[in-house]
């Protein structure tokens, strides 16, 4: 709702608008009262009768000749009466003024000295008020025009916004693909409603509940949820938002946050990405005072304290648990630990059933296949999908959204959107073709490799072509098998380039950088290597106070370093081997493949497969790949 619009806002707000009048009143008196202090003080005060301006020498000369009655020293400026009565002010390089006065005393004309005007004075000691009436002025407008609450300052307060129950819109009925989560939060709402249930049998309610996993696995969403379905007052606040410039202003809000929860009892309080506050402790930069432990220091108080804060759940969530301080994490403070996993297939497709019910499908819409496309797809990336097909459908001018929109959807969300536009000679058109067709046919043929989905040599993004693979299933771990055929469909590219153009591209450098990384990790963290044993080596390392990892810090020796190496070297190259002896036995296929390719742009899996098949391809047989 767009208050500022209404047109009755001084009807729904008069006492209000009559303060900010009264405050604009006082506001204008003061700033002109102030003005017209300083115009007195500041401009000069005129004199009473006018005075001829003369020159030093001929004031010098008056005096000889006796024309001076009498003469008046004022600061550095000589003032006086000729004997007719006319007033002068000698001006011009004078000489010393002792000198000036022993001249006047000779020819008969005592000086007089002028003391400092009073409005000089009066001037001094306004400028030496003004900052303390500028001080004055800023704590009356922070207390009547900001504040208007009538409280001087407000940077202590908590910023935590109560959600009323015409703003809990969102229910446990909106939230699919994680039930072992609801069920967990099911129980706390139950706790809160019926607390009884549960203490007679020596129960006590949780103190907290830390929610944890992949950005867009449904941790606020679920917190939304728990505000729909609890019936009792919900505090949300971010984090970032007890993070504030002045010392002391984060743990004041903790403490006023609380404050406020204890008036709502029970309550629940939801306190998203907490690791903005709850990061390890004694990791500071600088040598001073850390606002940011303070702040911690004051949650972990409110917590679990010596006050008891009975009835108040605190319910947080972050996707980096592994910073946050083990005295927020320990059974008292936050007792129960959820991890809110990415969705399997049935949760999918769950989620895409919640996303779509208010979008006209078309009958040929087969949730439960784009569920089974979207392996490693989050709640977000779900939600995403179905936007992303929902506006590909109006910008075809579609009533409905068909199978095709969800496919482009995923297509352009994985490998970016096509860049038909892009201008290509046909020399690179054939080595990408080639390039591609390599990758296709080596994962193809080896067997348990996961299936081709689509092929295609049209740009997207930043590279020239590409092969997605699809698999038919969720997989949770991977074989040593399966990882070195992951490698040798990766390095099929560059084995197709060399086998059917005699030459070598750049377009198999991010190939080349994939497979030495799953090479590097089979031997130092999976422990796949025959030769170095099953031992992980390096250890991660990072700067919890930086919040991310710096990669693996090397703790072996460097004869270690170069076994290492080199066996991660016998791995690719024998990965290579693979992909190489595939595809000499298979260059009809290759041919075939890649002229398809270069005709049609893209082949689908259905074509794809059926071309291969066509052609009679020579299966790989056993020529000792299991062991490289």
């Amino acid at each position: 709702m767009v208050w500022f619009a209404a047109p009755r806002y001084r009807d729904l707000f008069p006492l209000r608008e009559a303060r900010v009048s009264r405050f604009s009143r006082l506001n204008i008196f003061w700033f002109v009262l102030l003005a017209i202090v300083l115009v007195i003080g500041i401009l000069p005060r005129t004199h009473e009768t006018e005075s001829t301006e003369i020159g030093f020498p001929e004031f010098l000369s008056a005096v000889h000749e006796g024309k001076v009655e009498d003469v008046t020293f004022s600061g550095q400026e000589i003032e006086g009466h000729f004997k007719d009565g006319a007033t002068f002010t000698a001006v011009g390089p004078v000489m010393h003024e002792l000198t000036v006065y022993n001249t006047l005393v000779e020819y008969g004309v005592v000086p007089k000295y002028k003391e400092q005007a009073d409005s000089s004075i009066w001037i001094s000691g306004l400028f030496a008020l003004i900052p303390i009436l500028m001080l004055v002025a800023f704590v009356w407008f922070v207390r009547n025009v900001q504040g208007s609450n009538g409280r001087a300052l407000q940077f202590g307060k908590s910023k935590a916004k109560l959600q009323t129950d015409g703003q809990r819109q969102v229910t446990f009925d909106d939230v699919a693909g994680i039930d072992e989560c609801q069920e967990e939060l099911q129980e706390i709402i139950e706790f809160l409603r019926e607390p009884e249930k549960f203490s007679r049998l020596g129960g006590r309610i949780p103190k907290g509940v830390l929610l944890m996993g992949s950005p867009g696995a449904g941790k606020t969403l679920l917190a939304r949820a728990v505000a729909g379905e609890a019936g009792v007052p919900f505090f949300t606040i971010s984090g970032s938002d007890f993070v504030e410039m002045f010392v002391g202003v984060g743990a004041s809000r903790v403490r006023d946050m609380f404050e406020q929860a204890k008036s709502q009892a029970p309550c629940i309080v939801f306190i998203d990405e907490i690791d903005a506050v709850g990061r390890h402790r004694g990791n500071g930069l600088s040598g001073g005072h850390d606002e940011r432990e303070q702040t911690l220091n004051q949650l972990l108080v409110e917590m679990d304290g010596f006050e008891a804060n009975e009835a108040i759940i605190v319910v947080a969530a972050t996707n980096r648990p592994d910073v946050l301080d083990p005295a927020l994490l320990r059974p008292g403070r936050f007792d129960r630990r959820i991890v809110v996993p990415k969705p399997d297939v049935r949760g999918r497709k769950q989620i895409l059933e919640i996303h779509t019910r208010r979008s006209p499908l078309h009958p040929d819409v087969d949730l439960e296949a784009i569920a089974r496309g979207t392996p490693g797809f989050s709640g977000a990336d779900l939600e995403n999908l179905c936007n992303e097909a929902a506006l590909l459908a109006a910008r075809n001018d579609k009533d409905q959204l068909d199978q095709d929109d969800f496919e482009a959807a995923r297509e352009k969300i994985r490998m970016g959107p096509e860049r038909r536009s892009m201008v290509m000679p046909e020399w690179e058109r054939r080595d990408t073709a080639y390039h591609e067709a390599g990758h296709a046919i080596v994962a193809h043929l080896l067997p348990g490799h996961d299936p081709v989905h689509k092929v295609t040599i049209i740009p997207r993004g930043r590279a020239l072509g590409l092969t997605l693979f699809v698999p038919d299933e969720d997989r949770m771990s991977h074989t040593r098998h399966a990882l070195l055929f992951r490698i040798a469909s990766a390095m099929g590219g560059r084995a197709a380039e060399a086998i059917a153009l005699d030459t070598i591209t750049s377009g198999a450098a991010s190939d080349i950088e994939q497979a030495t990384q799953i090479a590097r990790t089979m031997v130092c963290e999976l422990g796949m290597s025959d030769a170095l044993g099953p031992v992980a080596y390096g250890e991660r390392q990072g700067d919890p106070f930086l919040g991310r990892a710096g990669g693996r810090l090397q703790t072996y020796a460097e004869d270690t370093a170069q076994r290492i190496d080199a066996e991660v070297k016998a791995i690719v190259e024998h990965a290579d081997h693979i992909a190489r002896d595939i595809l000499s036995s298979n260059v009809h296929v290759l041919h075939r493949v890649a002229q398809a390719l270069i005709d049609k742009e893209t082949l689908d899996r259905e074509e794809f497969g059926a071309l291969v098949e066509a052609c009679g391809p020579v299966l790989p047989g056993k020529l000792g790949w299991m062991a490289p």
